[in-house]
């Protein structure tokens, strides 16, 4: 089960959005009195103190969330507390770890040790490496990222307020994390008691989970956090436990008289805002395309625009295609998945590809529908790190298929397909959701791999034009 599927069933099955911290903080710890201060000693009644948090909040919480500075500032006996505690949390609730990775060189590393070996289902990383530091977690599609993309930390407002509130920089890392993965996989991180930043985050990311920090320094903002914070299902949003809780007796009916308050909060604002919107045709053509409903969908939420554009390869054409978009619209994006999985299902492969960066997001939906591992080559090959030219597992010899949103020139699957085969693998085909024709397949073909396509841009243009989404005029530019 992925760690999106285990966080929404959590969420349902518990009934609560709440989310508890598991840290060996002394600070936390100041109440106990210790005889025995030896490091084993320290150990035992740390591990007590958090298995009996665990215990407390079980049933009642969507999520554990241990943060790894606290384990590591106690060196090996810190790691053995963490793999005990991690142990103790139930299967079926998911873990969070708090790690805020931000070290380009041992992201392909870290990812291994923790997703593999700690077997914990997300974590948190810092976003100012920009989406080379997040691709080596995302290579794992059942597993959840958090990008923190705004903190309570007075000290950070000249920073994430730059270069003015109106456009401040943490609302561009939510707008370019939109773009790094799913909304199964990329998930946010904020830290605030501003309901105000909560809201553009809302705003510009509305089918998002956000991982809440720092929320109960100021009192009675409960019910408009979550009139701000809340999706259209009436979830998106985990709440922490107040610190205060864990050093207090009669923990678990605390958490429970909490919850209720939250759920009834919920409820409130739920019927308040119940709406339904719902995307149908307008058309009824009489030789409809198989993807008709998709290319007007597409066309209706802007990821076909008409116009004079310059593309990445210095060509100036009369139209532009944005897909990235897509990956905001659960709804649509299964479509698109749907449409490449109707190829994909007649191929041989072993393992799923996605051209960086645009493409990620694709096979990592497609590596999840279909059950196939996913790997990737990367763009430019670090002078540091691991150096790998190849991000995920994988062995030679085994077949790839290789994935990419538009084909316009076929030089970055070319690039991508020799990556590939020079560390072993074996590519024979390609699948591209848009052709833009201009007989690209041929020059691919002429490099011994075959080319597929979920859309012609001559295809899109002739559905387009019989619905009358575009004009004459446009139509024959476009033609």
């Amino acid at each position: 089960m992925s760690f999106f599927e285990k966080l929404t069933q959590a969420i349902t099955y518990h009934e609560t959005l709440l989310v508890v911290g598991l840290d060996p903080n002394p600070e936390m710890m100041l109440q106990y009195h210790y005889n025995d201060c030896s490091p084993d000693s320290l150990k035992k009644q740390w591990s007590t103190w958090l298995k009996s948090i665990i215990s407390e909040t079980m049933g009642s919480v969507c999520a554990y969330k241990p943060t790894l500075g606290f384990y590591q500032v106690l060196g090996a006996l810190g790691l053995e507390l963490l793999s005990e505690i991690i142990a103790e949390i139930p299967p079926d609730i998911p873990i969070i770890l708090d790690a805020k990775h931000g070290d380009l060189n041992t992201s392909t590393i870290f990812a291994k040790a923790i997703f593999e070996q700690w077997k914990v289902d997300a974590v948190t990383v810092s976003p100012y490496s920009g989406h080379d530091q997040v691709a080596p977690f995302l290579v794992y599609p059942d597993k959840g990222v958090f990008v923190l993309c705004h903190s309570s930390n007075p000290g950070a407002i000249a920073l994430q307020e730059y270069p003015t509130p109106e456009t401040p920089f943490y609302l561009q890392v939510v707008k370019e994390a939109k773009m790094w993965g799913t909304i199964e996989q990329v998930l946010l991180e904020v830290g605030t008691t501003d309901v105000e930043v909560i809201k553009k985050i809302r705003s510009i990311a509305p089918e998002r989970f956000i991982l809440m920090r720092s929320i109960w320094s100021q009192k009675n903002q409960l019910e408009t956090i979550l009139t701000a914070g809340l999706n259209s299902n009436g979830d998106g949003l985990l709440i922490p436990i107040p610190q205060d809780f864990l050093k207090a007796d009669h923990l678990k009916e605390q958490v429970k008289t909490l919850n209720q308050e939250i759920n009834r909060t919920r409820n409130q604002i739920m019927s308040q805002q119940n709406s339904c919107q719902l995307w149908t045709s307008d058309v009824c053509l009489f030789n409809p395309h198989p993807y008709q409903d998709l290319i007007l969908q597409l066309y209706d939420i802007g990821c076909l625009l008409f116009g004079e554009y310059v593309q990445a390869s210095g060509a100036t054409f009369s139209y532009y295609i944005d897909l990235r978009q897509i990956i905001s619209n659960p709804q649509i994006f299964h479509q698109v998945l749907r449409a490449y999985a109707d190829i994909l299902d007649q191929l041989e492969f072993d393992r799923i590809a996605g051209i960086p960066y645009g493409s990620l997001p694709t096979a990592t939906g497609l590596s999840l529908m279909l059950h196939h591992p996913m790997i990737y080559p990367r763009k430019e090959i670090k002078a540091h790190g691991t150096r790998r030219l190849i991000e995920g597992e994988f062995n030679p010899g085994e077949k790839v298929v290789l994935i990419d949103d538009i084909l316009i020139t076929g030089k970055s699957v070319i690039e991508g397909a020799e990556k590939l085969q020079s560390s072993g693998l074996i590519v024979k085909d390609i699948v591209v959701f848009i052709d833009h024709e201009e007989n690209v397949k041929d020059k691919i073909e002429s490099y011994g791999y075959t080319a597929y396509s979920v859309l012609k841009i001559s295809e899109i243009t002739e559905t387009l034009y019989a619905a009358g989404r575009i004009n004459q005029e446009q139509y024959q530019r476009l033609s």
